[in-house]
């Protein structure tokens, strides 16, 4: 009989993200964890909205991601703003080096989740910024969807 997961799924969004840039391509990308950010992780607490990626030597690195201290960890206190390094192919680096050359672009942290097999990952996305009547136009939309759906 397969043992059953018990834990809810974690999902942590960063919903600036599609507000404040224009997402063009996607890359879902492994952590590497300590023991104590994991288990802070599955219990919610972290947040993504602050932070940024950016290409160090040939591998990608998350920076300014914040996971809260795990409790119950004792002396074992992993840092909350550390650095995290992100788990890409050499392939997907190369194509996100490229496209970080272009100017305006940008790599954001999109979703922090849980895979099927129990892996912490992270969904990361080039992203163009929004002017100003980009962003008007984005909420001008969204209310007018709204409005429509209230009188169906």
């Amino acid at each position: 009989m397969a043992k059953e997961s018990k834990l809810k799924s974690v999902s942590i969004k960063n919903k600036k993200a599609g507000f404040e840039y224009h997402l063009e391509s996607k890359f879902t990308a492994g952590l590497i964890l300590r023991g104590t950010e994991v288990k802070s992780i599955r219990l919610g607490h972290a947040n993504i909205s602050d932070a940024y990626c950016i290409v160090n030597d040939g591998s990608v690195v998350i920076k300014n991601m914040h996971i809260s201290e795990f409790m119950n960890a004792g002396q074992a206190q992993h840092n909350p703003l550390n650095d995290r390094t992100l788990l890409l192919s050499k392939q997907e680096i190369k194509k996100i080096t490229d496209k970080l050359k272009d100017k305006g672009y940008t790599l954001i942290p999109v979703e922090l989740f849980f895979s099927e097999s129990g892996f912490a990952k992270i969904q990361i996305a080039l992203a163009k910024g929004k002017k100003s009547f980009d962003k008007r136009e984005a909420l001008k939309t969204k209310d007018i969807k709204r409005e429509m759906e209230r009188f169906e």
